[in-house]
């Protein structure tokens, strides 16, 4: 990928949320940061952008209404492969971190990130050996927690297949998802 600065044209940036206010916000501090953004705030409409113009970057959002952002990071790379991506979300976990990874992200974030952090993150080459390691175990709420998203994962976001796998009732499912992820 041509570093579109060093011919004057400033580097376009793909940004996917639905949080409208959010991604307004964030949106502002890329641009005043030297990035060209383009706003879409599902998955569907940020395809129709990327097929227009495909993105040098992207920030995408993990959990979103419709595909989840997981689809975006494959269909982005296959797209393009040299687009760097960084997924965000408010629901992080394991499974989803190596799926985004797997699927071509470089760079995964728990929200909230601010625009430094996320620039950093899509500028980053290698991974840092010097990252601490948690010295405690998780939390057996934590373990719950990353249970779930993995086998969520293993079927493809279906809910409904998910609570069938784990035996659990689909509502009382839906209650642990829509919570935030508990502190490991």
């Amino acid at each position: 990928m041509e570093n579109s600065t060093a011919i004057g044209i400033l580097p376009n940036l793909l940004l996917v949320d639905d949080d409208q206010v959010f991604c307004g916000v964030l949106a502002k501090a890329l641009k005043k940061r030297g990035y060209d953004v383009t706003l879409a705030h599902d998955v569907e409409s940020a395809l129709v952008s990327a097929m227009a113009n495909p993105p040098e970057y992207a920030v995408i959002d993990l959990k979103m209404p419709g595909p989840s952002g997981l689809a975006l990071v494959k269909s982005l790379k296959e797209l393009d492969n040299q687009t760097r991506i960084v997924v965000l979300t408010g629901y992080a976990s394991v499974a989803t971190a190596i799926e985004a990874i797997k699927l071509g992200a470089i760079h995964y974030l728990a929200k909230p990130a601010d625009a430094d952090e996320i620039l950093a993150a899509l500028r980053r080459e290698e991974g840092d050996a010097n990252m601490p390691v948690n010295p405690a175990p998780l939390s057996v709420n934590r373990m719950e927690w990353e249970h779930i998203q993995k086998v969520l994962t293993e079927n493809n976001g279906n809910i409904s297949a998910t609570a069938r796998a784990l035996k659990m009732h689909r509502r009382t499912l839906q209650r642990k998802l829509g919570k935030y992820p508990v502190k490991a």
